[in-house]
């Protein structure tokens, strides 16, 4: 296997963390809302991802970083093509951490009533238009002979890319119910187990939907290996969040996460940006890679950060590890 097939398959397992961790962070906000009847029930949701959330978007930033090193033609591309959707969704992860961090600095009603008003939207936008970004890239959009993005920011709104950011939004809502049934103790346990089944059933036909699409658009038996325990997946995610077994819906619900976007970089490969124009102005791993010095000088980097990251970060979900409630809120909410 050559270097610029393995950075592929690195950014590929970079993104699928980020996917699987960021995915629950998403949906536990988007929650404040959905599931949350007050003000201490809201304390409680982000409570659960309050250790974990900044640590969490690591990934994205490795994934962006390999990206570039590893891919510069790549990157170049999709920042240029798509950049007001993920200039949006860079604007929607500061105001997030903003919001996260300042929450509670004040007393007063409708300062901590905006800023929860802030993490709900700034939640369910990224959750949205992820899904947006990567149906784009799997479908092909209109990039040149100079490979250039040629097209408009309309063209990016087409059906199957829409369909997939409805994907990402229900999945990652259903992440996030399970995790938080997984996280709390209480009335607020049970009412995320019920909205987990609700949010779940949707997220099924709008997931079966969109894979079978990408599937006979463009997929081969090893994505169609990967659809399948996706579908099994998320089907034995709520039949275990329906009994009650809260670590395995999450485990599965991760594990649905994980088969769908490795289905999407299998279908992927080759390519890393398919052009809609002309097969043959295709970004590819090998026209848009790094030279192969650079590739190696990256790969030992990785084999020595990549190992400490991961420890320190499983480290931080042991000592958190604890169901929190209501009762365990230390100051008086205001």
């Amino acid at each position: 296997m050559e270097l610029h097939d393995v950075w592929f398959v690195l950014i590929a397992v970079l993104w699928i963390g980020y996917f699987f961790l960021e995915g629950f962070d998403f949906g536990v906000g988007i929650l404040t809302k959905l599931l949350a009847r007050d003000r201490p029930e809201r304390r409680v949701l982000i409570n659960t991802i309050g250790p974990v959330w900044d640590g969490n978007e690591v990934w994205l930033l490795s994934a962006g970083g390999a990206t570039f090193a590893a891919f510069p033609e790549w990157y170049a591309t999709l920042f240029s093509g798509f950049y007001l959707p993920l200039l949006l969704i860079l604007v929607c992860l500061i105001v997030r951490g903003v919001a996260f961090e300042y929450r509670a600095k004040r007393p007063e009603e409708n300062w901590q009533r905006n800023w929860e008003h802030a993490i709900f939207w700034t939640s369910l936008l990224p959750a949205f238009l992820w899904g947006v970004a990567f149906a784009n890239i799997v479908h092909g959009v209109k990039i040149d002979q100079d490979f250039e993005y040629v097209g408009t920011v309309g063209d990016l709104l087409n059906p199957y890319a829409l369909l997939g950011g409805l994907v990402t939004l229900t999945l990652f809502t259903f992440h996030g119910a399970v995790f938080a049934a997984l996280k709390t103790v209480g009335d607020i346990r049970e009412r995320a187990r019920k909205l987990a089944t609700k949010v779940g059933l949707v997220t099924a036909v709008c997931a079966l939907l969109f894979l079978l699409w990408t599937q006979v658009d463009s997929g081969d038996g090893k994505s169609l290996v990967a659809l399948v325990v996706a579908v099994a997946a998320l089907v034995a995610a709520l039949v275990a969040n329906q009994a009650g077994r809260e670590g395995w819906s999450f485990a599965l619900s991760g594990l649905t996460i994980v088969a769908a976007v490795t289905m999407l970089f299998l279908t992927l490969f080759p390519n890393v940006m398919p052009s809609s124009l002309n097969a043959d102005w295709n970004l590819t791993v090998t026209n848009a890679s790094s030279s192969p010095y650079t590739l190696k000088i990256m790969t030992w980097c990785a084999a020595i950060a990549t190992p400490v990251v991961m420890v320190y970060q499983g480290w931080t979900y042991w000592v958190f590890r604890k169901r929190i409630g209501t009762q365990h809120l230390a100051e008086p909410v205001h």
